[in-house]
């Protein structure tokens, strides 16, 4: 080509193409963060359980046997390993790791529920306790996974966060 028949683009069309550019960028920022915002909420809200399924406080760690369960909730006795505890009647825990009367469980009382009064609520110890306590964040992976591959268009990164999520509620299931 000769340079009589190169043609610049206008300064209208070059502002144009900038700011498509800008509002791409921002899109994708904005998607970015829209994804860690559901991790972090995914995180902090297994945390208020992960916490004290993972590092039990002495005194609160021990035993809980079933002697009922409701439509939610199975309600028995705590009984403490080691010293530091004492025993209590009435604690209650989600039905979903506890359902069949007479079943003893490993669990730890959690912090701020009543956990000094009658109505303590425990949560599960152990690796069966501790994948459902992150259950919240495997959710908010396989949301985030949605939003990586529609809105990212990162496809790998969607699937490795997609198969995490799956694969906690998965060993979850597996170990209650």
């Amino acid at each position: 080509m000769s340079p009589s028949t190169v043609r610049r683009r206008s300064r209208m069309r070059r502002a144009g193409e900038s700011a498509y550019g800008l509002l791409l960028l921002a899109k994708a920022g904005l998607t970015a963060l829209l994804v860690v915002l559901l991790l972090a909420a995914g995180a902090w809200t297994s945390w208020d359980t992960a916490e004290p399924a993972m590092f039990p406080e002495d005194g609160k760690r021990g035993t809980f046997t079933v002697e009922k369960c409701g439509t939610d909730r199975c309600h028995g006795s705590f009984t403490p390993r080691g010293d530091g505890g004492r025993a209590r009647d009435g604690v209650s825990i989600s039905r979903t790791v506890a359902e069949g009367r007479g079943r003893t469980l490993d669990v730890a009382l959690r912090t701020g529920s009543a956990g000094d009064g009658p109505d303590a609520e425990a949560v599960r110890t152990g690796p069966a306790g501790t994948l459902y306590a992150w259950v919240p964040l495997a959710g908010a992976l396989l949301l985030a996974s949605v939003v990586v591959a529609g809105g990212l268009r990162l496809r790998r990164t969607a699937w490795v966060l997609a198969l995490l999520g799956v694969g906690v509620m998965g060993a979850s299931a597996l170990t209650l």
